[in-house]
């Protein structure tokens, strides 16, 4: 299995706010499953789980009146892919990913998905090295500020279920996205999208990493013009 220089590790730690004393455990927590069997899936697996109780324990005591449904709407947004790429981005994960050689050309160390991924690694390995408390007190780190910033009576729908409530609500038919032009190149590419809902409305244009993000960014573009609050 490939390792990190001390170099490495050191700027791992200080930028995850752990030091992992068993230096194969975080080797074995950064390696895709692309390098072969000695990957980071079952650690994914384990964190994927540990993510999700121990953000449903902080909601539970964060907001003690608040509903099942919108507790669990908030999880489900703090621990989506989107967030824990995020938050891969902001510890410059992609960096000290090991990948198998095809990953490495295709840009799998900037893929949302790989990043999150090991981000739920990441946890499990400090759960299996640390115990439950650090774990905890690692998420609550890295999950604190979009912690604090919740606002439960705010609504967390994605622009895209915002714009189809609306216009369903008005009986109005359903926007309609396309692809206006792929940008980039073949391992980073970009799209730019149209939101179009008819009615003499111009349709709204944005252009992101992945069509999905497109048509996010172009849908609160279109709510925006209708006069509709985030």
């Amino acid at each position: 299995m490939s390792s990190l220089s001390k170099i490495k590790l050191d700027q791992l730690a200080t930028a995850i706010g752990y030091s992992f004393s068993d230096h194969s455990l975080l080797i074995k927590a950064l390696s895709h499953r692309s390098i072969g069997r000695q990957n980071n899936e079952r650690l994914e697996f384990l964190g994927d789980s540990l993510l999700n109780f121990i953000i449903a324990d902080a909601l539970f005591v964060k907001f003690p009146g608040l509903a099942e449904g919108d507790l669990s709407r908030l999880r489900a947004n703090l621990v989506k892919g989107e967030t824990l790429a995020e938050i891969a981005r902001q510890f410059a994960l992609g960096d000290f990913l090991i990948l198998g050689e095809g990953e490495l050309k295709s840009g799998g160390f900037r893929r949302a998905s790989i990043l999150a991924d090991a981000v739920e690694s990441l946890l499990g390995a400090i759960y299996l090295e640390s115990g439950l408390e650090v774990c905890r007190s690692t998420i609550h780190r890295w999950f604190g500020e979009k912690l604090d910033s919740l606002e439960p009576d705010s609504n967390q729908k994605d622009s895209k279920t915002r714009l189809q409530e609306f216009l369903q609500e008005r009986k109005r038919p359903l926007p309609t996205y396309a692809i206006l032009q792929r940008l980039g190149v073949s391992h980073s590419p970009a799209f730019e999208v149209s939101c179009d809902i008819g009615g003499g409305l111009e349709p709204t244009t944005a252009i992101a990493s992945s069509k999905r993000q497109a048509e996010k960014l172009a849908a609160e573009k279109m709510l925006k013009c209708l006069g509709v609050k985030a």
